[in-house]
C-alpha cells in the first residue's frame, strides 16, 4: 500500500490504520470518530488528505484543455481562487468529481479523488491528445494536502502566520493565497469537505510536511483541534450533503449511470457560458438542466420512465431508531422508491444561545441520517420507510442536515426542531392591547433615551421640533407630481390641498443646494436604498436611450467597495444593484469589480492597483461610500483617473454615513469631483429617515438628460406617496444643520478622535491609521478575538451602552464579526465632549476588560446628557413646540 509523507505522525499518534484506495490511512485516531466529528465542529480537526491526486497542468492549452475536460468553467477563475467541478463523460454521467485551483497565471492544480486517480490519470492522458501545447504532471509524491476545518482554524493559522487574519485567503469559500511557511511557499485555500464555513487546505511540499502537521497540532491543542481520521471526514460530509464518487456519483445501486444533474450541486459546477464552449458531454448535460429546470418549474410532464434524470440525491432523516446504509431500499408505502446512498449514525452538539449568539453548548446528542437517491417527483416533508434489516423505518426527506451559512459554526438542523409561535393576545380588548404597547414603548423611550449611551453610527436622535413636525398634517397625505414639458415645465401635482408641501419641497431643495453647494437635488426618495436604486436605473435608462425598442441592457460594469470591506449593502449585487448589473460573460458572476484596497491599511484604497482595474474592466459606473468609514474617500484621485476614459464613467458617493460630516472638515466630494451623491439623512445629519440624491453634473444637454432621467425614475419609477410628514421634519432637521454644521462638524470629528485615542490608552485594540488618529469621521472601530463581536457588543449592551458589532476585513460574515463600530455623532448631539467620551472609554474598559457590571453607573452617567444641542434651545423652541402640540392632545 501507498503511504502519505505523514505515515509516521499518524504512528506516533497511535492511529488505527487502514486499507483506503490503496492508501494506508488513518481512519480514526484513539478518541474514535464520534469525538473527532464533534471535536471538528466546535472547535476544529486536522486531516491527512495527501492520498488525493495532485495533478499540476501548465503551458498554453492549460486553459482549453480544461475547459473541455472539466463542466466548470474554468476560464472564470482568477489567480488565487478555486471552484468545484467534475470531470464527465458524454453521456452526463460522472468520471470523478474534482476540485481546480488556479494558483497563478499559468498554474492549475486539479484535485482528485484517490480511488479515481489512475483511472482520471488514464482519461486525462487520452484526451490531452488534442491538446499538445498542455503540460500535465503528477505531483501527488511531491505535494502533501492537510485540511484544518472548524471553528478554530483561522486562530491557528493566525497564531502561526501572525498578524489579524489579513495574511489569510479572502473571507470567502474558494478563495487561494500562497504563503510562506517553512522556508517554503504553500498555497492554502478555503476549501474543505466538512461543511464548516470556517475552513482550509494546505499544499506543502512534501518534505515540510511532517513538520507543518506537527506544528498545526501543537498550536491547534491550544484551542481544542485534535487530528481526525477518514471517518470522521464521512460523517462530516454526509451531514454536509456532500457527495462521494461510488455513492452519490458513478453508478447507483442497480449498476445504472446516475447523471451529474441527480446531485444539487450541478447548478453550480456545470457551466453553459459562451466562453466555455465545447466540452464532453455538454449536449447530454444541457438536456439533463433542461428535464430539471422545467421539473422544478412544475412544468415536466413526461412520464417516469421517459425521465433523462429519473431521480435526485435528497437527504432524509430517520424518525425512529435505526441506522441507514448503503443499498438499503426506501419505500412510499408499497413502492420501493430509490436506495439509500449513504448512511451512519451522527453526533451533533445541542446550541445554548439563540441567534447570532447561539454557540455549540456542553449537551451533544446522535442521529441517524443518510443520503438517498429518490424518485425525482419527491419532495421536502415527504415521509418515508427505510427498509433496514427486517423493518421499516419511518423516515423524511428534509431540507438539509447541517446550516452552514453562519460562521464561524455549522449548527444541525434537527428534522423535530419545534418553533415556538409568538404570544399571542388575541383575546384582550383594545384598550388593554392599546395599555401594553403604549407602556412599553414609553419604557423602552426613556431606556434609549435617559439611561443608554447610544453609539450606533447609523442613527441619531432627532430634535422635538422635527419630531412634532414629522406628524404633523400633512403625514398621511399625497402630494404626487411631476414636470409636464407641455405645461411650461411647470410641476403638475395629482391631488388638492398640496399648496403647503409644494412649498415645503421646494424649500428643502434649496436648503439642501446651500449644504452641498450643487444645483440640482432631488428629496422624494425615502430611504438610502431607494436613492441609490433610483440612480442605477435612472442611469440605465440614459444609456438605453437610443433604442428604446431593444430589451434594455444592464451595466456592464460597475466599481464598488466589497461588502466585507465595510462596502455599503446597498450598492451590492445583492442589494439595491442587484436588478441593474449584468453577469459577466467570463466568471458568470455579476460584473462587479472591487477597489483593492492598501495592504498597510485596509480602510484606504490601493489607488495604484484601483487605475490598473479600471483600465482593464472600464466600469460605466463607479460607486464610492462605506458603511464601516475611517477615512475620506479619493473623490479627487478618482475623477482625474477616470477623465481619461472614454466614454467617462459616472463617479457616484453614496455618503449614507458621512452626510452631516460634509464640509471642510471632512471632505466635499463635488467641488472634489463627483458627479451624483446619494445619502441617508438620519445618520450623522439631523434628518428624519429618508434620502436624498442631488447631482453636480453641469448644465450640457446630456447632462440634462441624465437628471431628468434620475428624476423619472424617483417619480414614478420607485416612489408614489414621498411620505409628507418625514419631508417636513426634514425641512426643519436642515434648517438645523445650516445653522449649527461647522461647529457640530468639527465636534463630532474632535470626539471620534478623542475617543479613539483614549480607548487606544486603555488597552483596545483600535483600527485605523493612528497617525490621523484612527479615524477621519464620526465613527471608531474595535478589534476583538475572531468572532467575538457580538459577545462583545450583548455585553455592553446589558451595562447599557449600545453598540453595532461589526465584521471586518478578514472576517467571513456578520455572524463571525471580531469587531464592533461606534459613532459618537448622536451623543455629541447632547453634549458630550472630548473628556466625556476619554471618561467613556474608561467605563469601557471596566466592562470589558476587568469584568465589570456597571449598568447603573452608565445610566447616571448619560443622566448628565439628555438636552439636545445644535438646535433652538429650549427656550426658544417651548413656544413654537406647545403651537403644535394641541394637535396631539
Amino acid at each position: 500500500m501507498k503511504r502519505t509523507p505523514l505515515y509516521q505522525e499518524h504512528k506516533k499518534l497511535t492511529a488505527n490504520m487502514v486499507d483506503f484506495g490503496g492508501w494506508e490511512m488513518p481512519l480514526h485516531y484513539p478518541k474514535g470518530i464520534l469525538e473527532e466529528h464533534l471535536a471538528t465542529r466546535k472547535f476544529g480537526g486536522l486531516f491527512d488528505i495527501s492520498h488525493m491526486g495532485r495533478l499540476l497542468l501548465k503551458g498554453e492549452d492549460a486553459l482549453p484543455f480544461l475547459q473541455y475536460v472539466l463542466t466548470n468553467n474554468a476560464a472564470a477563475l482568477e489567480p488565487g481562487n478555486a471552484q468545484y467541478t467534475i470531470i464527465p463523460n458524454e453521456s452526463g454521467g460522472a468520471i470523478d468529481d474534482a476540485y481546480l485551483y488556479r494558483l497563478d497565471k499559468q498554474q492549475y492544480l486539479l484535485v482528485i479523488n484517490a480511488a479515481n486517480a489512475e483511472k482520471d490519470w488514464q482519461w486525462l492522458q487520452e484526451q490531452k491528445l488534442r491538446f499538445p501545447r498542455a503540460v500535465l504532471e503528477d505531483v501527488t509524491g511531491a505535494v502533501a494536502m492537510l485540511a484544518l476545518q472548524g471553528p478554530r482554524s483561522k486562530a491557528v493559522l493566525q497564531t502561526i502566520l501572525g498578524g489579524d487574519g489579513l495574511r489569510l485567503p479572502g473571507p470567502t469559500r474558494n478563495t487561494l493565497i500562497t504563503v510562506q511557511m517553512l522556508g517554503a511557499q504553500v498555497p492554502i485555500a478555503r476549501t474543505g469537505y466538512t461543511g464548516e464555513p470556517v475552513g482550509f487546505e494546505l499544499l506543502p511540499p512534501a518534505e515540510i510536511a511532517s513538520a507543518l502537521w506537527s506544528n498545526l497540532l501543537e498550536a491547534g491543542g491550544q484551542e481544542g483541534i485534535v487530528p481526525c481520521g477518514l471517518g470522521a471526514r464521512d460523517t462530516l460530509r454526509m451531514e454536509a450533503n456532500l457527495p462521494l464518487y461510488g455513492h452519490e456519483l458513478g453508478r447507483d445501486a442497480e449498476q445504472r449511470e446516475m447523471p451529474i444533474y441527480s446531485g444539487r450541486l450541478a447548478r453550480t459546477c456545470v457551466s453553459f457560458a459562451r466562453t466555455k464552449g465545447h466540452f464532453i458531454g455538454k449536449e447530454a448535460l444541457l438536456e439533463h438542466f433542461e428535464e430539471v429546470k422545467l421539473r422544478l418549474q412544475g412544468l415536466l410532464h413526461k412520464s417516469q420512465k421517459e425521465h433523462l434524470v429519473p431521480r435526485m440525491i435528497m437527504p432524509v432523516a430517520l424518525l425512529a431508531e435505526g441506522i441507514a446504509r448503503a443499498g438499503y431500499e426506501v419505500y412510499t408505502g408499497e413502492t420501493m422508491v430509490g436506495y439509500v446512498t449513504s448512511g451512519t449514525m451522527i453526533p451533533f452538539w445541542g446550541m445554548e444561545g439563540t441567534g447570532v449568539l447561539s454557540r455549540p453548548g456542553a449537551q451533544s446528542g446522535r442521529r441517524a441520517i443518510c443520503l438517498a437517491y429518490l424518485d425525482a417527483n419527491l419532495t421536502e416533508g415527504q415521509e418515508l420507510l427505510v427498509s433496514i434489516r427486517d423493518k421499516q423505518v419511518p423516515a423524511q426527506i428534509v431540507s438539509r442536515h447541517l446550516a452552514g451559512e453562519a460562521a464561524p459554526y455549522a449548527r444541525p438542523v434537527l428534522v423535530n426542531e419545534q418553533h415556538q409561535a409568538a404570544a399571542s393576545h388575541s383575546g384582550e380588548t383594545l384598550e388593554a392591547l392599546a395599555r401594553r404597547l403604549v407602556l412599553k414603548a414609553r419604557d423602552n423611550t426613556l431606556w434609549r433615551q435617559r439611561a443608554t449611551i447610544n453609539l450606533i453610527p447609523s442613527e441619531t436622535t432627532v430634535s422635538p421640533l422635527v419630531k412634532l413636525l414629522s406628524i404633523a398634517d400633512p403625514a398621511g397625505r399625497y402630494a404626487e407630481h411631476r414636470r409636464v414639458k407641455a405645461l411650461d415645465n411647470v410641476e403638475a401635482y395629482y391631488y388638492q390641498g398640496t399648496q403647503f408641501i409644494a412649498g415645503v419641497e421646494v424649500e428643502l431643495a434649496e436648503q439642501m443646494k446651500q449644504f452641498l453647494d450643487c444645483p440640482q437635488v432631488e428629496t422624494r426618495v425615502i430611504s438610502g436604498q431607494m436613492a441609490n436604486a433610483a440612480v442605477f436605473s435612472g442611469l440605465l435608462e440614459y444609456l438605453n436611450r437610443v433604442d428604446r425598442v431593444a430589451e434594455p441592457r444592464r451595466f456592464r460594469s460597475v466599481m464598488n467597495h466589497h461588502i466585507g470591506m465595510g462596502g455599503h449593502l446597498s450598492s451590492q449585487p445583492m442589494g439595491a444593484l442587484r436588478d441593474y448589473i449584468a453577469l459577466s460573460p467570463i466568471t458568470e458572476r455579476p460584473a462587479v469589480v472591487n477597489f483593492p484596497w492598501s495592504q498597510d491599511n485596509p480602510w484606504r484604497i490601493d489607488l495604484n492597483r484601483t487605475a490598473e482595474l479600471v483600465a482593464e474592466h472600464k466600469p460605466e459606473l463607479v460607486i464610492l461610500g462605506r458603511s464601516a468609514v475611517l477615512c475620506k474617500e479619493p473623490v479627487s484621485e478618482l475623477a482625474r483617473m477616470l477623465s481619461t476614459l472614454k466614454p467617462r464613467p459616472l463617479l457616484m458617493y453614496d455618503t449614507a454615513h458621512v452626510f452631516g460630516l460634509l464640509g471642510p472638515h471632512f471632505q466635499q466630494p463635488f467641488a472634489e469631483g463627483a458627479d451624483i451623491i446619494t445619502a441617508s439623512t438620519h445618520k450623522t445629519f439631523f434628518g428624519t429617515q429618508r434620502g436624498i440624491i442631488a447631482s453636480n453634473l453641469g448644465h450640457g444637454i446630456e447632462a440634462q438628460e441624465l437628471w431628468e432621467s434620475i428624476v423619472r425614475r424617483v417619480f414614478p419609477g420607485s416612489v408614489s406617496n414621498h411620505h409628507l410628514g418625514t419631508l417636513l421634519g426634514l425641512l426643519m432637521a436642515t434648517y438645523e444643520m445650516n445653522a449649527f454644521k461647522d461647529a457640530y462638524q468639527r465636534q463630532v470629528i474632535a470626539n471620534a478622535r478623542a475617543f479613539a485615542r483614549a480607548l487606544k490608552q486603555c488597552g483596545f485594540r483600535v483600527e485605523g491609521d493612528p497617525t490621523i488618529d484612527y479615524t477621519e469621521t464620526h465613527q471608531v472601530i474595535l478589534r476583538f478575538d475572531y468572532a467575538r463581536g457580538t459577545e462583545v457588543a450583548h455585553r455592553l449592551e446589558v451595562n447599557n451602552i449600545i453598540v453595532n458589532y461589526q465584521a471586518l476585513p478578514g472576517d467571513e460574515s456578520f455572524t463571525a464579526a471580531s469587531g464592533i463600530r461606534m459613532g459618537v455623532q448622536e451623543m455629541t448631539r447632547f453634549g458630550m465632549t472630548e473628556l466625556d467620551f476619554q471618561e467613556l472609554a474608561g467605563y469601557m474598559a471596566d466592562i470589558l476588560l476587568r469584568g465589570k457590571a456597571i449598568p447603573e453607573t452608565i445610566s447616571k452617567f448619560r443622566g448628565k446628557f439628555v438636552r439636545m444641542h445644535y438646535c433652538l434651545s429650549e427656550e426658544q423652541a417651548r413656544p413654537l413646540l406647545e403651537a403644535l402640540r394641541w394637535f396631539y392632545m
